[in-house]
This record gives C-alpha cells, sequence and structure tokens, in this order.
C-alpha cells in the first residue's frame, strides 16, 4: 500500500493542478464536439450542454447588454464551468464509492487487506490526533479530553450533522457572495447589486 501511494503521489499531484484541470475540461469539450456525429451519446450530450448554455445566454442577455466579445467569453466560460462541475460531481460519487468499498474490503477482510487498510488508517488518524494531544493539559487525563472533544462516550462525531454544515457553509458563501458585490456596487462601474435584484425579481416571477 505504501509503495503503491508513492507511485500515485506524482499523479495525484498533476491531477489537482488547477491548469491540468482546465485543460482536461477543455480535452473533454473538444471531444464531445469532434467525435458527436460518430457517437450516439457524444451527440445527446453535447446538444444538451448546448441547449444549457443557450438557455443561460438568452437569460444573462436580458439583463446585461452583451456585444461579441462578452457574448465568446460568456460562451466558453459558462461551457467550461458546466463540464467542470460535472466532472467534480462524477468525481465525488467516484470517490465516496471507492471509500465505501475500501470500508467493506477492510470489513470482511477481503484479500486479506484489513491489516494494511487498518495500518494506513491508524497512521493518519495518529498524525491527525498528535497535534490534538499537544494543548493537553497534564491535569486532564486522556481519555476525558479525548471523550470531550474527539470522540464522545456515546459514539457521536463531535460535530454538527451533514446537513446542518453544509446551510451553514451556503450561509457563510452567500455573505462573502454579497460583500463583494457591494463592494463592486460602491467602489467599481459594476451594478452587480442590481444585477442579482433583476435576477432574482425574475426567478421569483
Amino acid at each position: 500500500m505504501g509503495m503503491i501511494r508513492l507511485i500515485a503521489a506524482p499523479i495525484r499531484g498533476i491531477a489537482r493542478s488547477r491548469l491540468f484541470q482546465l485543460l482536461f475540461v477543455v480535452a473533454i469539450i473538444l471531444l464531445l464536439e469532434n467525435y458527436s456525429d460518430n457517437n450516439a451519446v457524444f451527440t445527446q450530450i453535447s446538444d444538451e450542454l448546448d441547449k444549457l448554455v443557450d438557455g443561460s445566454m438568452q437569460l444573462f442577455s436580458q439583463y446585461f447588454r452583451m456585444r461579441t466579445f462578452t457574448k465568446s467569453i460568456l460562451t466558453v466560460g459558462l461551457m467550461i464551468a458546466y463540464v467542470y462541475l460535472v466532472c467534480l460531481l462524477i468525481l465525488l460519487l467516484m470517490r465516496e464509492a471507492f471509500r465505501k468499498m475500501i470500508d467493506k474490503i477492510g470489513r470482511h477482510n477481503l484479500f486479506y487487506l484489513r491489516n494494511v487498510i487498518a495500518r494506513e488508517r491508524g497512521i493518519a488518524a495518529y498524525r491527525a490526533w498528535e497535534p490534538f494531544e499537544r494543548i493537553r493539559p497534564a491535569s486532564i487525563p486522556q481519555e476525558k479530553w479525548e471523550e470531550a472533544f474527539a470522540w464522545p462516550a456515546n459514539n457521536k462525531p463531535p460535530y454538527p450533522p451533514l446537513a446542518q454544515r453544509m446551510l451553514w457553509g451556503a450561509i457563510s458563501y452567500l455573505i462573502v457572495v454579497l460583500a463583494i458585490a457591494v463592494l463592486l456596487q460602491q467602489f467599481t462601474p459594476f451594478p452587480v447589486l442590481t444585477w442579482l435584484g433583476r435576477l432574482t425579481g425574475a426567478w421569483g416571477s
């Protein structure tokens, strides 16, 4: 397992590069554009992507004055953004499925890999636990310290549920977006708040 991680480290580093991700998304778009006539699946995906981009362009054109340069940039940007989001969603689903598969292999000791998986996860858990243990006062026993902050006695994780964390994350992103919109409205010639108000009114109607 350690040798596999060592070999996969450079590949993972390249895959995490933003430039590589951009090139990968552009390659997918070019693949859909060039081979859509020879493959029914590619044709359907390409048509749906074109419809999505065209619909977004028509929506934006109702509130923004778009000329040739703006249309070109926005069309390319929307196409890249939509394909990137789809790839990101697929990657998240594949990662979650891979984790579930590894959990099942370790739980049932398939291929006798339980010890290897447990050792790797034990090392990761120790590395995450070590900074937490450094700040424990000597007067507090380790069991009480971990029960209070790391692993409670009721076996419930010491952090809010996923839905609550997602809600707070969405609220924090919304606050940041609104703050940036206020700054752009006040200090730049772009009336972002006015545009957002028009879009909100259109969606509400």
